[in-house]
């Protein structure tokens, strides 16, 4: 949790802070590579994460990734401009990487199907507790200390998650106990079983050419769409290009990848009906998620006239919900099974985000923030089930690959949702200013942001038009958000497996049966599905 705080607290810490950066630094123009820069290097390098902690455990990837935040929080300390800063979050970012996906495999290796839902709903608290004391850690240091305390501070966390992770992880064997073996207690989370090896004192082989290649073609794919409609044009050369270098190099890496005798994304990741249909189910999440985290703080803010810390609350109200849901969804899908307690989660999620375009105009702050705490409460009930049922149809040497590529694709459809609604709420906004009171009004959201924090130099007319039109635009990105909740449902409908099997890994014995026994999911066989 300590490890998890790391990169939990790096994103909502920056975001209040970059005001007195850019006043000591300057490069205003580039400033949002703060963000997508940390944002790119931990997004593609999840798949290699992945294949690396199933290849040499988890404890030296944790460890490394670790080391790699810390490394980079210095060097962020003493950034002398704004390149060298955005330089130094991209190393934070290889670091967070490592994290996020790491821990989350952890917990599936060490706790049990049944007490999964517990301590993953304990690791959703921590990025709650970020969501909400974040902005206002990172504004206290920025105005009365020095922003660079901002990562000076992850030293004595990271220290502290350094030491507990080496002194106190004990990794089970590559192919642990199975959950209904083990008993209660720290000693039977740390029993060890011998390590398979693919030939007499065999070495691991890592897939380094398929490892370049797809941070290659993931780091074209994230620029492309992180900067499309923000520093240049999408129909502009450079976008252009970065989309055509991101094809070559996705057919570059396809043929690699299948050349390799241990490829770093394995062709089971798509092949497997269950991994394949979270993947697509968690990137459409990943796709609706834009619309509350990027666009509710606009609409509260420019609609509502709240300050910056009281939209922020607005928001905040979504991360109170969703770490309880998660923690007692297992008595939902114990009844149910994963795929239909998913549905239930999405299903509820989807009315919401229909009814937020409901809310009248400018209405209350408690309006959206019920909204909020209904959302979250659907998505703890959505996302949690699949992460839970995703891991338990794989063993140890195949679980980090498998908990990476589903992270993989919930970060990729944050990326793509941002480009794609930006590029929404941005045409809406110019065709309702097409029919303007006045001339030289700005034409995108961002700009009627600016131009609404300073009301006097509008007229009441326009100021009330340029509300309107910002509510016309996250309207219409909600509305968005609700297409990409039931594109969700579609696929669990039609594409996930009723029942999702799960892999029981041999007991620990001095020579386990090496043929991994397939139960089917809670709802339909409680007494070994729920062990």
């Amino acid at each position: 949790m300590l490890g998890m705080a790391l990169a939990a607290l790096d994103g909502t810490i920056l975001s209040t802070a970059v005001p007195q950066i850019v006043g000591d630094l300057g490069g205003f123009s580039i400033f949002s590579w703060l963000f997508s820069g940390y944002l790119l290097a931990a997004t593609v390098t999840l798949p290699v994460y992945g294949k690396l902690s199933d290849t040499f455990g988890r404890k030296p990837v944790l460890i490394a990734g670790i080391v790699l935040f810390l490394i980079g929080s210095v060097l962020c300390a003493t950034a002398w401009n704004m390149g060298s800063l955005i330089a130094f979050r991209v190393v934070q970012g290889l670091g967070g990487g490592a994290i996020q996906g790491t821990v989350q495999t952890i917990a599936a290796d060490l706790y049990p199907l049944k007490e999964r839902p517990k301590i993953q709903a304990k690791l959703s608290t921590v990025w709650a507790t970020s969501a909400v004391a974040g902005p206002a850690l990172g504004g206290l240091l920025a105005g009365y200390a020095d922003w660079r305390w901002i990562f000076l501070i992850n030293l004595p966390v990271g220290a502290l998650a350094l030491y507990l992770t080496v002194r106190h992880l004990h990794e089970p064997g590559r192919e642990a106990a199975p959950a209904g073996d083990r008993e209660a207690g720290d000693s039977a989370r740390t029993k060890r079983l011998p390590r398979p090896r693919t030939g007499a004192g065999a070495r691991p082989r890592i897939d380094w050419a398929g490892a370049l290649a797809v941070f290659a073609t993931g780091t074209l794919l994230v620029t492309a769409l992180v900067q499309g409609g923000v520093a240049w044009p999408w129909l502009s050369a450079p976008s252009i290009a970065l989309l055509t270098g991101t094809a070559l190099l996705a057919a570059v890496t396809f043929l690699v990848e299948r050349r390799a005798a241990d490829p770093i994304i394995p062709g089971w990741v798509w092949r497997r009906r269950p991994i394949a249909a979270v993947n697509l189910a968690l990137g459409a999440l990943g796709l609706l998620m834009i619309a509350p985290t990027v666009f509710l703080p606009t609409y509260a803010q420019s609609v509502l006239g709240l300050g910056p810390i009281a939209a922020g609350f607005v928001l905040s109200a979504i991360t109170l919900t969703w770490p309880i849901s998660a923690a007692l969804c297992d008595r939902v899908y114990n009844r149910i099974g994963f795929r239909l307690t998913a549905v239930t989660g999405m299903t509820f999620a989807l009315l919401v985000l229909l009814a937020f375009p409901l809310l009248p105009f400018p209405g209350q702050a408690w309006q959206p923030a019920l909204l909020m705490l209904l959302l979250g409460a659907a998505l703890g009930l959505f996302q949690l089930p699949l992460i839970i049922a995703v891991q338990g149809t794989v063993g140890w040497s195949e679980r980090g690959t498998a908990t990476a590529s589903i992270l993989f694709y919930r970060q990729l459809g944050q990326s793509v949702g941002a480009a794609l609604f930006g590029a929404l709420a941005n045409g809406v906004i110019s065709n309702r200013l097409a029919d303007s009171p006045g001339t030289g009004l700005p034409r995108d959201l961002d700009s009627v942001s600016h131009a609404l924090d300073d009301p006097a130099a509008l007229t009441d007319r326009a100021a009330d038009f340029l509300r309107r039109a910002v509510d016309s635009a996250v309207d219409a990105v909600f509305l968005g958000a609700a297409a990409a909740a039931a594109l969700s449902l579609l696929v669990l409908l039609f594409l996930a497996p009723r029942r999702f099997p799960v892999h029981q890994d041999p007991p620990p014995e001095p020579e386990p049966d090496p043929r991994p026994h397939k139960a089917t999911d809670p709802a339909t066989d409680p007494a070994t599905g729920a062990s």
